[in-house]
């Protein structure tokens, strides 16, 4: 049984996301929990689950880092920096780096267009990046001195 204080008076929306700041991510055990806990059918929790992009049914690193594939971002080089991301972390989409620090996502669009090419590690956004910015950014973080 999950351990959220669960107020039927809250959004499914805040259900889950509260369930998600605490487990990290939505697991099938979780959702079912909820759905138990709530009367909310399965199948609707996870057409609102898959829906929204903030949701996770899969575990993600210490550090999520979310690249932006929108226009601005596409037209300024998002993808050097994606790039950046699978040869210095030596992941793939989804995928957590071998430490555990690290998963990355591409994403639609993350609404900061005017620091195009974007990404955000966690609840940080990082703009006007370079593949070395990016580069820099991890090494930071791998050492202590970032987030």
């Amino acid at each position: 049984m999950i351990n959220i204080n669960i107020n039927t008076n809250d959004s499914l929306i805040t259900i889950l996301q509260k369930a998600q700041d605490k487990y990290g991510y939505l697991s099938n055990d979780i959702l079912a929990d909820i759905s138990k806990s709530t009367g909310i059918k399965p199948a609707k929790i996870m057409g609102v689950v898959t829906f929204y992009t903030q949701f996770r049914t899969k575990p993600v690193g210490k550090y999520h880092i979310l690249i932006c594939q929108g226009t601005a971002c596409h037209v300024n080089n998002s993808a050097e920096i994606e790039k950046a991301v699978r040869d210095y972390l030596k992941i793939e989409e989804g995928e957590i780096s071998t430490n555990g620090l690290f998963s990355f996502n591409s994403v639609a669009c993350l609404g900061c267009c005017s620091l195009s090419p974007v990404m955000m590690i966690n609840d940080k956004t990082y703009g006007n990046l370079t593949k070395d910015k990016a580069v820099k950014i991890f090494k930071e973080i791998e050492t202590g001195e970032k987030i």
